[in-house]
């Protein structure tokens, strides 16, 4: 029985996963271009943003919020290289002086000879998603990156905000036993603290 009942939530995974990403990938780009600054608003104006000095990103694809409008902030920026099932963590920084290459999926990333971040250097991670609920629980792509990243024990106590518009932001997401809750989620309508973290 409960190999059907994962086999169901695996297959609710794959359903809403296609659903979101059709209906963001639909968003006319002035309307998405609006949301992702509204998002950026947000982000800088709390406290969990502003204190941090060293904030792990993403850069957008496939019409995630785009975050860039945060990028010239005063911050050691980081960002993942997808290397064999994991992330590693670089530095990067708008002002060019790091070169940038297409990474496994197309995505930008850091070349491999950028200075690396550890987990003790970070402060806070902006998580890419499909879609959070409430709980702080993600959905994200199927390819298990940030899931593996979150339950390990020297990232699991990180200050973590999901990033999603609102139209992703749900009251429930499937879950498995080993997903980990994110502290926050912020969309272009405001900053919530998950439940699960409070």
């Amino acid at each position: 029985m409960p190999a059907v009942m994962n086999k169901n939530v695996v297959m609710d995974k794959k359903a809403l996963r296609k659903s979101l990403l059709q209906a963001r990938q639909s968003i006319a780009p002035e309307i998405w271009q609006a949301k992702s600054s509204q998002l950026c608003d947000h982000l800088r104006s709390s406290a969990l943003f502003t204190q941090a000095q060293t904030v792990l990103a993403y850069f957008s694809i496939r019409q995630e919020p785009d975050l860039s409008l945060l990028f010239p902030a005063s911050k050691t920026w980081g960002f993942p290289r997808c290397v064999g099932k994991r992330l590693t963590w670089h530095v990067w920084s708008p002002d060019g002086s790091l070169a940038l290459q297409a990474g496994a999926y197309g995505i930008p990333e850091p070349c491999p000879d950028s200075p690396i971040l550890e987990p003790d250097q970070v402060d806070l991670m902006l998580v890419p998603a499909i879609a959070c609920d409430t709980g702080g629980y993600r959905l994200g792509y199927g390819g298990g990156f940030y899931d593996r990243l979150l339950a390990s024990p020297v990232w699991a106590e990180k200050i973590t905000i999901g990033i999603v518009f609102d139209s992703a932001y749900l009251s429930i997401v499937p879950e498995d036993a080993w997903d980990q809750p994110l502290t926050a989620v912020c969309t272009e309508k405001g900053l919530f603290f998950s439940e699960q973290r409070l």
